[in-house]
């Protein structure tokens, strides 16, 4: 098998799969247990400094967003950081530490926008012998009254200022936990950047809410008849997270700055996405809450058997994808394709007919005898019919050689301009006048 062994900022570790800071890493059973499953490395659940003490709801804290065959797609969750006094998770991070020295541990804190805040809990940190630590300014809900979590990842420049503080207080690699609640995931990533920080780490979770009791006119999870925004994470967020990892993987100004991967990871093959557009390793967090800890041993098989018909090592992987990342106007106009359907794999189900019949660009025929076939002459190639085919393979895409004629558009593929340059790019019009 290939080898899997990871070292993320100096912090090694037998592959890069990490357990998010997330009830799963709340206390020293949990960690035992994900060690001994497999996951190479955790970071635990967030920390907070002495002060108003942590109250966590007593009913339903997470909400959740179901697929048809009742699969979750998206989990909400709304509860806050760690209840445990913080003596007694440094306690157990210690013990845990020293009997898994192999594994990476790293302790994701949150406390006030206050420099001896930070400066008292880095030196207990640093007692414990963990690897690292994560600054949580993502948590969307809870925490903001008290100047915490997303109050914090909105502001590039407290960011950039605590950044400054915990590379001043502390030897430790320091990762900073990003927040997807903003408009651009660049600014706050440039700031934890020009702080000093050793990584990122991306995203957090949404704010969100799931759903709404239709007897109790109340958002869900309801507490006593009301109910309140949450964290939202889980399959549903990975598309988010993948932009915004790639986002600052190609950034001249953040390139060089290493990943850790966070949103929707649930097989190897999401981690695999995520390594190739920048990240580092990953973290997961619903996956593990969904079907247990033991999920990242199909993580590790199905990640060593990849690199291994591709005959590639971990590093390899990293960032392969991010020069195909590229803005709308870079994109080849010349490539031409056209839908093609396999008429032995077909079942007549008839759904690329009806999405293209009735949303897209009516290029799909129907027969009498429901034989479906593509009209060239209409398809503009969107995909649309392989997307909502239920059978694999069935509808794909033929490329048209160059020199030959597009029937929808009469044009000889390889005759368009250069996009970049073409008098109906706005860009390219703004920069000739």
């Amino acid at each position: 098998m290939a080898d899997l062994s990871s070292t993320f900022i100096g912090i090694k570790s037998p592959n890069p799969f990490w357990l998010a800071s997330a009830p799963p890493t709340d206390k020293e059973y949990n960690v035992r247990r994900a060690y001994d499953a497999g996951w190479g490395g955790v970071v635990w659940k967030t920390l907070g400094s002495e002060g108003p003490p942590i109250v966590n709801v007593n009913g339903p804290r997470y909400g959740v967003v179901h697929g048809a065959d009742r699969r979750v797609l998206g989990l909400n969750n709304i509860e806050l950081i760690t209840d445990r006094p913080l003596e007694v998770n440094l306690r157990e991070i210690k013990q845990v530490k020293r009997d898994y020295k192999d594994r990476a541990l790293v302790i994701s804190l949150m406390v006030p926008c206050e420099e001896s805040y930070w400066k008292d809990i880095l030196k207990a940190i640093e007692d414990t012998e963990a690897d690292g630590v994560e600054l949580n300014f993502g948590c969307p809900h809870g925490m903001a009254e008290r100047g915490m979590g997303s109050a914090v990842g909105q502001v590039p420049e407290y960011i950039e200022m605590v950044t400054r503080w915990v590379k001043q207080y502390s030897r430790m690699p320091c990762i900073v936990k990003l927040t997807p609640n903003v408009t651009s995931i660049l600014p706050p990533a440039l700031a934890a950047n020009r702080g000093g920080a050793d990584a990122v780490s991306l995203i957090n979770t949404i704010k969100s809410i799931t759903n709404v009791d239709l007897d109790a006119f109340s958002p869900f999870p309801m507490i006593d008849g009301k109910g309140s925004h949450g964290g939202y994470c889980g399959p549903a967020v990975k598309p988010i997270a993948l932009n915004m990892v790639a986002e600052i993987a190609r950034h001249p100004e953040t390139r060089s700055l290493p990943i850790s991967g966070i949103g929707g990871v649930t097989t190897w093959r999401d981690a695999a996405e995520f390594m190739a557009l920048g990240a580092g390793n990953v973290q997961v967090c619903t996956a593990a809450m969904t079907y247990g800890f033991k999920v990242v041993q199909e993580m590790i098989s199905g990640l060593s058997q990849y690199l291994d018909e591709k005959q590639m090592a971990l590093s390899d992987l990293v960032g392969r994808a991010v020069p195909n990342f590229v803005e709308w106007q870079h994109l080849n106009l010349n490539y031409v394709t056209k839908a093609q359907i396999d008429q032995d794999l077909c079942i007549s189900c008839g759904r690329c007919y009806a999405a293209c019949e009735d949303t897209s660009h009516q290029a799909i025929a129907m027969s009498p005898d429901r034989v479906f076939t593509v009209k060239d002459e209409e398809c503009v190639a969107c995909n649309l019919c392989i997307d909502v085919c239920p059978v694999e393979d069935c509808i794909t895409m033929r490329e048209l050689p160059k020199g030959s004629t597009d029937p929808r558009t009469g044009r000889v593929v390889g005759d368009f301009a250069d996009w970049t340059t073409h008098p109906n790019n706005p860009a390219a019009r703004l920069a000739a006048e």
